[in-house]
């Protein structure tokens, strides 16, 4: 929405780096030796895998860049593999070697809003509304997407942080409420937190006559009934939809006879088997609405991931348009990409390097850049972390400078809400200069313009680092952000190819909606709520996999088949209240403190061999607890208080079969095959790691082995083609099993998970292949769409692996590049030049699949 934006003449972020090298002991010019994001000076074409073509950058229609970036043909963003910027790899003072933590700075020009007209339909008290906030006039994108909305178009709007997305979707609500007085709308959020969040912003807003209301978990039974009977814009989440009123339709039929709206928020974050789920709520939703008599039209918001439009169709099962030229104006920034040095006196398995920790580095910036008066928020990747950063850097200031000592703490959830309040008022007032906080800062709270964020590792998504990153940048001073690399070969692959994350996006939401396992209990819910027609089935619930699952649940007498369709016996029990739409279908274990009894949590059943056996540590609202014993049959973990000075991690084997080859390629001596597999794996041990990562002992565990159907990628070598390439069959395990552990660590770079969402296998002589093979499989039963996601972009999957692999300085490996902290076999064997070897074989093989 239209506000001044000052001309970023600024050196703020330069100079705030310059503080940042000199405390690390480095040459402060070196912050002078930045290459430039679109927008400013190119630096030259020259294709990245993984990154935009070599051709000019993607314009809005082929996916949204980040904040503050330009993604218009003004000329190609990209570097080769381990090129530092335009002076080369070591910048041209000769410094930035492997010494030198710093990899690579981007400098980020300002970029100015581009505002629009109000669209003529828009009620002229809304527009009053609005310029009591300051808002005299859209800006593009939102007027654009407003436009599209309104006209009875479905839209997905996908633009940077702080665009102000909910304009998009509140003007034509608001509107179309307001023209028709029997109209209703439906807000769904992740989280009633984000609903709460939303509500509040249409205070003032609102025309009379419309008066919107929470219908969440919280919402008392009086007020429900009122919600029901009389309000217009209900703000609710997935969960409630599910349990509450799609099973209770009947009492909702003036409101969906009259629905008109369906708003979904932060879309991206429905995918894996929870999107999956919501992907076929969606459907019943629209389903029952079309029984009443309605067509609602969607609107979606969502961060920046690759084709939105595309995604936003698998999601509500529709067409939809995306809108993602982003017309807010944003702050110039500087983002530094920091490499954590290698240490010479700690080593990990098998006595690899480990490096500096990224909260020790990040704990020194921040009190850096306190002692700067710079106002910064430093990003950790939990509770205990961030309270040890704030202690850290308090103690660093101390040194130096007493009195702001006081001016740096913690932020994290598990503080009481006056606590929570209390230090947003202080960081916003400025009264706390540092703030280390976990993701709890990241959304909801309105904090920004600060002068600097550093964060402590990748935090997963290129939406979350901009949405971190979205909090630093006033008007007229560039900020400054520093990404730190952990010990990941993820982090590893983006601090030498910044490409990735500050180009075009590379990330898809993925999510598989005719997974059986989800297919299933969601079309018994869709029986229960009205009998499911052939017509339903082919249209709607993905024809041909949805008429095999519903064959099962007749043939399993879930369900009664008759000439017009699939019906629920009338048991007087409704399906969805045993459908966990969060879950992966194995059920829950009880989380329990032996001592009273009290339950704390729940953990899905196919990951409780993983975190919560007997010897974990179990993390809860901030305590510590330890497992004593795990019981899967009975579905308890009985846990006690306690606080150790180590982590723990679980060490299982596996094995995979092959059940079906759903899609193949032969290039030359490589096969790669996509399919439907049964993982069978085994929690055998675990180890206890000290916070910097040396391994303290092993302890063996008897766990009864676990299978799961999913689907897997995998590729196949002709063993005539591993000599040749130089490998013997001596070195051969390592190198297919370096290469696998580093797969796995970089495939997040291309499908919005985590690692451990993943899992995988390699072996020099497979079963059902005959021939040294490397898979990687989903972690979730009938597939979450992440090896699927892999099979589709291999060739740029394994490219990235390759550098990341090729780039880190180690010489035989380190958790950087191939050793994986979840490996059964204690990541040995590992041949890390022998990784290379293989991928180089794999991607001279495929050849132009590289660019897919």
């Amino acid at each position: 929405m239209e506000s001044t934006q000052g001309p970023d003449g600024s050196q703020r972020g330069v100079e705030l780096l310059r503080r940042v090298l000199a405390g690390s002991g480095v040459d402060p010019a070196r912050a002078d030796t930045s290459w430039t994001a679109p927008g400013g000076t190119d630096p030259g074409p020259s294709p990245v895998p993984g990154g935009p073509s070599a051709s000019p950058a993607p314009g809005p229609a082929a996916g949204s860049a980040a904040p503050g970036v330009a993604a218009s043909g003004g000329g190609a963003f990209a570097a080769q593999d381990g090129f530092d910027g335009p002076d080369g790899p070591s910048g041209p003072d000769g410094s930035g070697g492997h010494d030198d933590p710093l990899r690579h700075v981007v400098r980020i020009p300002a970029r100015p809003g581009r505002p629009a007209d109000w669209p003529d339909w828009t009620p002229e008290p809304l527009r009053t509304a609005w310029a009591a906030r300051g808002v005299t006039r859209p800006w593009s994108h939102q007027a654009h997407g407003a436009e599209l909305v309104h006209g009875g178009a479905d839209v997905v709007v996908a633009t940077g942080t702080a665009s102000g997305k909910s304009l998009v979707y509140q003007l034509p609500v608001l509107a179309g409420l307001a023209e028709d007085p029997r109209a209703t709308a439906l807000y769904l959020a992740p989280t009633k937190a984000l609903a709460a969040d939303q509500l509040r912003a249409l205070d003032g807003l609102a025309p009379d006559g419309v008066r919107p209301a929470a219908f969440d978990g919280d919402t008392p039974m009086d007020e429900r009934d009122w919600v029901r009977r009389h309000c217009r814009w209900v703000f609710s989440n997935p969960d409630m939809l599910h349990r509450s009123l799609l099973p209770r339709h009947g009492r909702w039929t003036t409101f969906l006879r009259r629905l008109r709206y369906v708003v979904v928020d932060e879309c991206h974050t429905y995918r894996g088997v929870f999107g999956s789920h919501v992907a076929l709520l969606l459907r019943r939703l629209l389903r029952l609405a079309a029984r009443y008599g309605a067509r609602p039209v969607v609107v979606l918001a969502s961060a920046t991931v690759a084709r939105p439009a595309e995604f936003a169709s698998r999601l509500t099962g529709r067409d939809v348009v995306a809108v993602t030229e982003d017309g807010s104006p944003h702050a110039g920034r500087t983002v530094a990409f920091w490499e954590p040095p290698l240490l010479a006196d700690i080593t990990g398995d098998n006595g690899a390097p480990v490096r500096r920790s990224a909260g020790s580095e990040v704990a020194r910036m921040l009190a850096d850049l306190v002692l700067e008066d710079a106002r910064t928020l430093a990003f950790v990747r939990s509770r205990r972390a961030a309270e040890l950063t704030a202690l850290g850097a308090r103690r660093q200031v101390a040194d130096v400078a007493p009195e702001l000592a006081g001016r740096i703490a913690a932020y994290r959830g598990g503080y009481l809400p006056e606590e929570r309040r209390a230090l947003e008022a202080d960081l916003m007032s400025g009264e706390l200069v540092g703030v280390a906080t976990t993701n709890a800062l990241e959304l909801g709270v309105d904090i920004s313009g600060l002068d600097a964020v550093v964060q402590a590792g990748f935090p997963g998504t290129r939406a979350s680092f901009w949405q971190q990153a979205g909090r630093a940048g006033r008007a007229a001073d560039e900020a400054l952000v520093v990404l730190v690399a952990r010990d990941d070969p993820l982090d590893t692959y983006l601090v030498h190819h910044p490409a990735s994350l500050i180009g075009a996006p590379v990330e898809s939401c993925v999510l598989n909606p005719v997974n059986p396992y989800v297919l299933a209990p969601q079309l018994a819910c869709a029986a229960a709520e009205m009998p499911l027609t052939t017509v339903d089935v082919e249209e709607i619930f993905g024809g041909a996999p949805a008429v095999e699952v519903l064959d099962a649940l007749v043939e399993e007498g879930v369900l009664r088949r008759r000439p017009h369709g699939w019906f629920w016996p009338d048991t007087g029990d409704a399906p969805a209240a045993h459908v966990d739409i969060r879950g992966s279908g194995l059920g829950q274990v009880a989380v329990v403190e032996a001592a009273t009894g009290r339950m704390l949590g729940t953990v899905d059943g196919g990951s409780a061999p993983g975190t919560i056996h007997a010897g974990a540590v179990y993390l809860h609202r901030g305590d510590s607890y330890v497992v004593d014993r795990l019981d899967l049959d009975d579905g308890v973990a009985l846990v006690h208080a306690e606080d150790p000075d180590w982590r723990t991690e679980a060490q299982s084997v596996s094995d995979v079969t092959v059940l079906e080859v759903l899609e193949h390629r032969r290039h030359g001596p490589v096969r790669v095959c996509f399919g439907a597999t049964t993982v069978t794996s085994q929690v055998v041990a675990y180890r206890r790691r000290t916070p910097d990562g040396t391994v303290l002992d092993q302890t063996p565990l008897d766990l009864p082995p676990q299978s799961l159907d999913t689907r897997s990628v995998w590729y196949t070598i002709d063993p005539e083609a591993i000599a040749a390439a130089g490998i013997d069959e001596a070195r051969l395990p390592g190198a297919l099993h370096a290469a696998e552990h580093a797969a796995i660590g970089l495939l997040p770079l291309f499908a919005i998970c985590d690692r451990w969402d993943i899992g995988g296998l390699s072996t020099a002589l497979h079963p059902d292949t005959g021939l040294p093979t490397v898979f990687v499989h989903d972690g979730h039963p009938g597939g979450a769409g992440l090896a699927e996601r892999g099979h589709a972009v291999l060739g740029r999957w394994l490219a990235a692996t390759r550098a990341a692999v090729r780039d880190c300085e180690c010489r035989t490996g380190c958790p950087s590049c191939v050793q994986s902290p979840k490996c059964g076999n204690g990541n040995n064997p590992l041949d890390k030049a022998g990784a290379v070897q293989v991928l180089d074989l794999v991607l001279a093989a495929l050849g132009p699949a590289v660019a897919e």
